[in-house]
């Protein structure tokens, strides 16, 4: 990337890089958390039909508020979450990433923290860079559970106007209990923000991106929404609904945290391309979400499966997950383990604190094939 001297770019944007996990062209990619199975054909009908139907009004701006999209949204949350909200609770957006992006429009800004708990989602920084927020993390524990108690300390000490809690947590894909949540909250109903005017309190934003990956009788937390005005929780179509290339994410909160975003957002920001897509997807949650139980097996299948290797003659660490990846380690060159996968067409992500690496799930093939080369690559690191 070269940026000439003669543009005015922003100096605090001076010798950044874009974000962006590697694009490479290999026979098995594993790096991006994608779902490895695609829309089934009655969703791939039924986004031609949906498309069809709305092609013709394409000269007219879409539905800037989408409610249709919003009640369909809300119809899936009752049917996933067991949580009953109205539309105006609902709001969407292209990825949860322009979600984010907007909760830190609204709610972040000069003077204003937003607060984390590391390792997590590397976007978060990047958010608060864009909208001149200020970043500060909490450390999570060995196992990457949360410190509640470092946690609460710190958003009273913080005064942050955001919190930002992933469950499960990317890049290590652990889960938060529905108690922690709530542990939270009532720090953040207690808590000032620097900057604010008397009497507001940080927003806990919970980003559900993996949720679906969780394990059975888990409670989302849209459940606590109704009893709580300062939560707000983001999730995606990309991961789960195997939709990564629609961007679609949305986020549920009472109105006044919606009403909120939709003050920031841009003028009909969501096309009717987009809504149509989303709604095809939503008229067969079925089976948008049929491989979601084969992949959590895969998972869990996988996370034994790597306990049970050995690198230089120790067990491998492997981080408990609710997600659709698996985080392991620890590596004293976690890049020559990299790049010998990728040099054998596997691509997994190298994220995380040093020594860690990622891989998330693919197909019963692809897995394998995984296998297969990780075995081989372990054997060279003993050789070396």
């Amino acid at each position: 990337m070269s940026i000439p001297s003669n543009l005015p770019l922003r100096n605090d944007l001076a010798g950044e890089e874009p974000y962006g996990a590697p694009q490479l062209d290999v026979p098995v990619c594993l790096n991006v958390n994608e779902n490895p199975y695609p829309p089934s054909p009655a969703v791939v009908e039924s986004i031609v039909e949906r498309v069809r139907q709305i092609a013709p009004t394409l000269n007219r701006y879409p539905d800037r508020e989408h409610m249709e999209l919003r009640s369909a949204l809300a119809r899936y949350l009752s049917k996933e979450s067991f949580v009953d909200l109205e539309p105006e609770q609902l709001w969407a957006a292209n990825g949860s990433n322009e979600i984010m992006l907007q909760v830190f429009q609204a709610f972040g800004g000069p003077g204003r923290t937003a607060l984390g708990f590391a390792p997590t989602y590397s976007m978060y920084p990047e958010y608060a860079r864009d909208t001149f927020t200020a970043w500060e993390t909490v450390p999570r524990k060995s196992d990457f559970t949360l410190d509640v108690d470092a946690a609460v300390k710190a958003i009273a000490e913080v005064k942050p106007s955001i919190v930002l809690l992933t469950s499960p947590n990317n890049p290590t894909g652990t889960p938060a209990s529905i108690e922690e949540v709530e542990a939270l909250l009532a720090a953040c109903e207690k808590a000032d923000v620097e900057g604010a005017p008397q009497g507001a309190h940080p927003l806990l934003v919970v980003d559900e991106a993996y949720i679906e990956f969780r394990r059975p009788g888990k409670p989302s937390a849209t459940t606590l929404i109704d009893k709580h005005p300062n939560l707000a929780v983001s999730r995606t179509m990309s991961k789960a609904f195997a939709y990564a290339g629609a961007r679609v994410g949305y986020i549920a909160a009472q109105t006044g945290v919606i009403d909120s975003l939709r003050i920031v957002r841009m003028p009909y920001h969501l096309s009717a391309v987009t809504q149509a897509v989303a709604l095809a997807a939503l008229d067969h949650t079925d089976e948008q979400l049929a491989q979601v139980g084969h992949l959590r097996q895969t998972r869990d299948d996988l996370v034994q499966w790597l306990r049970a290797q050995t690198y230089k003659g120790t067990p491998l660490t492997v981080a408990d997950t609710d997600s659709n990846f698996v985080f392991f380690g620890v590596f004293d060159d976690r890049d020559f383990i990299f790049n010998r996968l990728l040099d054998r067409g596997v691509l997994i992500r190298d994220v995380g604190p040093d020594g860690w690496l990622r891989v998330c799930m693919g197909t019963d093939e692809e897995i394998a094939e995984f296998k297969k080369a990780f075995v081989e690559v372990l054997r060279l690191a003993e050789q070396r």
